[in-house]
């Protein structure tokens, strides 16, 4: 089958060509498509529930809220465990389903078991679901805050609360329509309310209980359609409009109104615009500001989503009012940027390596440029494969590729050819027959195949064991192991399809195999060397085996760590205060730590997240608060030597 296949490749090399030349348009078009990040991804598939109980004590939120949510989930399938935190006012269930079941699916069997559970639930109270996304999912984060002596368009000073207006009515619902985001997490500020603050005393007097207003209030604050009418021929509908517009509006709403003696909510409750409470807050170099995450879907190009999503902030900033900023504070595409440089770099010094040993090795220009192609072909096979194998380009997945690897087999044929080409030319004047051209071509790949498929196919089986791995393991190293194996076995089929087409197109006259001057220079030096040798054989010997127990005694010495370090340059700090800590306290001491932060010369900014955002994905109480130092370059340090540590 392997001689019928390098025969069809040989007699039908035009085809060949122009099928290789589809193949690698059809990877360029991949290359487009392909995920790209920074490191793997290895979270599992978890679905969150997440369910707001203001006024839960966590011993409440445990009984009546997490205990029968995780109980309506068991059973479920591909389910694998639950784990859920129970806090003051916040339940949250999350369930770890098997790698191989489908994150939407889940999802649906989730909700299903939601409502089923929902009647098991203290009245007024809805579960929801976390958002479609990873524990890399965080790939932006901005802050929105004010120009010192900002002022509203009324003259009053833009306060927590106006920020967080403009995060939820301007900013969060355009930078929802950007493609691949699935959420957007605010922390900070204060969410606009009206507060209906009761008088027990005046309602004691009335005889207005807390029912009755929270009654008339839901009565008549709302829009209803009463139909339509038709005069002269027109139709015109008809509504009647009782949506509060203001909170003195709620103020002059009629609780009661017996024997002509009628009650408003003012008589009874004071009405004033305020604000809820509120978990968590953000803060950056020092003062309170809005903060928030842009979630990333599942499976999207995390570089892709996060250049959108920095584009469209900086379009957003255009409409927002006087003295209202929105800034990045982090955004993934550095860290996938420099990691990018980092492989790009590393790969094409490779290839360069390969390709000028190449030249150097050969002899041959044709020869050298046939074996070389062989390198971006296979890559953008493997481009192919790694999309369709839903493989991501990391540090990981690319940082293994060895082109050296690649062109081995692709030498091997290619220099046999030459070398018989050359002793055929040798013994025949003149051009050679097509017939016994491709004839000849086709016995010099027949002579070397399967060695140097072997070859290939040994590195390949070195990879195999890695399959083997599972959980956090697994998810780290499959996609190197794949991407190699692609990269292999995409070599291998060029070198016996590609390669032998190559040769039979771009060889038709005679060969000669000219003198390489490296190669003789490596051989003058070699043959000596060798003879040396082979006389003390014994000795020889026994330096090796000296030198591997070495080796072995000082691989014990060696650290070992799960994965290599990445360092994205900047400082990532957990501040821990002391439990049942206040939010305004917290908020406080943040201030104060980031003010002496902001002292070190090194640094360029600090922001923190203190406490819980409005979506809990982290549910962490107000005495914890996640600290982002972000250095300045390292040549604008007064020490550039000076390490983080």
């Amino acid at each position: 089958m392997l001689d019928a296949l390098i025969k069809l490749a040989i007699a039908r090399r035009g085809l060949v060509m122009a099928i290789v030349a589809a193949v690698a348009v059809l990877g360029l078009w991949n290359f487009s498509r392909l995920p790209i990040d920074a490191v793997p991804d290895i979270t599992n598939v978890q679905v969150m529930i997440n369910t707001e109980a203001s006024g839960y004590t966590p011993l409440e939120v445990e009984q009546r809220i997490t205990y029968p949510l995780e109980t309506a989930l068991a059973g479920l399938p591909g389910l694998e465990y639950t784990r859920s935190v129970s806090r003051y006012g916040l339940s949250q269930v999350i369930a770890i389903f098997s790698d191989d079941t489908d994150v939407y699916f889940a999802r649906q069997l989730v909700s299903e078991r939601m409502t089923s559970a929902s009647g098991r639930l203290p009245a007024g109270l809805q579960p929801e679901l976390g958002p479609i996304a990873t524990g890399l999912g965080e790939i932006f984060m901005f802050t929105v805050d004010a120009e010192p002596g900002a002022l509203n368009s009324d003259g009053t000073a833009v306060t927590p609360m106006d920020l967080r207006s403009v995060h939820d009515w301007i900013i969060r619902p355009q930078l929802m329509q950007v493609k691949g985001v699935v959420e957007v997490n605010p922390i900070g500020g204060y969410e606009r309310e009206v507060v209906v603050q009761m008088r027990p005393q005046r309602m004691l007097a009335m005889g207005i209980s807390s029912s009755d207003i929270v009654d008339a209030i839901r009565a008549n604050n709302d829009n209803r359609g009463t139909g339509f009418v038709e005069r002269n021929g027109a139709q015109w509908l008809m509504r009647i409009p009782g949506q509060a517009q203001q909170a003195q509006d709620i103020a002059n709403i009629v609780v009661t109104a017996d024997a002509g003696k009628t009650v408003l909510v003012s008589d009874v409750a004071d009405v004033t615009i305020g604000h809820g409470l509120r978990t968590g807050a953000a803060t950056q170099n020092g003062r309170e500001v809005v903060m928030s995450t842009v979630f990333m879907l599942v499976g999207e190009n995390s570089r892709t989503v996060a250049s959108a999503v920095g584009e469209k902030l900086a379009e957003i900033n255009a409409s927002l009012p006087e003295g209202i900023v929105a800034s990045a504070a982090y955004d993934r595409t550095g860290l996938v940027e420099k990691t990018l440089d980092t492989v790009t770099m590393n790969l094409t010094e490779g290839a360069l390596l390969v390709i000028v040993i190449l030249f150097l090795m050969l002899g041959n220009i044709r020869a050298a440029i046939l074996t070389a192609l062989v390198i971006p072909l296979a890559m953008l096979m493997t481009f192919t494969g790694m999309v369709q194998t839903r493989v991501s380009a990391n540090l990981m997945s690319l940082g293994a590729l060895d082109f050296g690897l690649l062109v081995d087999g692709a030498i091997i044929i290619v220099e046999n050819c030459l070398r018989r080409l050359s002793q055929h030319s040798e013994k025949n004047s003149g051009v050679l027959p097509l017939k016994e051209r491709l004839n000849l071509v086709f016995e010099a790949t027949r002579e070397v195949i399967r060695p140097a498929l072997f070859g290939v196919f040994i590195i390949t089986a070195v990879y195999a064991p890695i399959f083997a791995l599972e959980g956090v393991e697994g998810k780290m190293f499959h996609p190197m192991a794949i991407t190699v194996v692609i990269a292999l076995l995409s070599a291998i089929l060029l070198s016996v399809t590609f390669v032998p087409a190559g040769v039979a197109l771009l060889f038709r006259g005679p060969v000669q195999e000219k003198h390489n001057p490296v190669v003789s220079g490596l051989s003058r030096v070699y043959q000596p060397l060798l003879r040396g040798v082979l006389k003390v054989r014994q000795l020889v010997v026994l330096i090796a085996v000296v030198l591997v127990t070495l080796s072995v005694w000082q691989a014990t010495r060696l650290g070992s760590e799960f994965a290599p370090n990445l360092d994205e340059g900047d400082i990532a700090m957990h501040a821990l205060r002391i439990p049942g800590t206040s939010l305004s306290q917290a908020i406080a001491l943040q201030e104060t730590l980031e003010e002496r932060i902001k002292e070190l010369p090194e640094v360029e900014r600090v922001f923190a997240k203190i406490g819980t955002a409005d979506v809990a994905t982290d549910a962490v109480s107000p005495s914890v608060a996640d600290n982002f130092i972000i250095l300045k370059p390292r040549d604008q340090w007064p020490d550039p030597d000076k390490t983080k540590q």
